[in-house]
């Protein structure tokens, strides 16, 4: 159930999570409010405070954070 624009409905949401680079991430944000069929979408950044250099190397090179 949701509570939307003063109504209320039932449907399905899905929560999906993508992992980006700081580089990318305006760029990605961009193109899902440009494709979703809603006028504001929740999109909601949560950065990483700590990961293995190795991980944060192949996020960035997947990327293209580090072009």
């Amino acid at each position: 159930m949701f509570w939307h624009l003063g109504e209320s409905g039932e449907g399905q949401e899905w929560s999906v999570e993508f992992r980006t680079s700081a580089a990318t991430r305006d760029k990605l944000a961009d193109r899902i409010k440009e494709l979703h069929p809603w006028d504001n979408p929740e999109l909601i950044g949560q950065p990483i405070e700590w990961c293995p250099e190795e991980y944060a190397t192949w996020v960035d090179r997947s990327t293209g954070g580090s072009e």
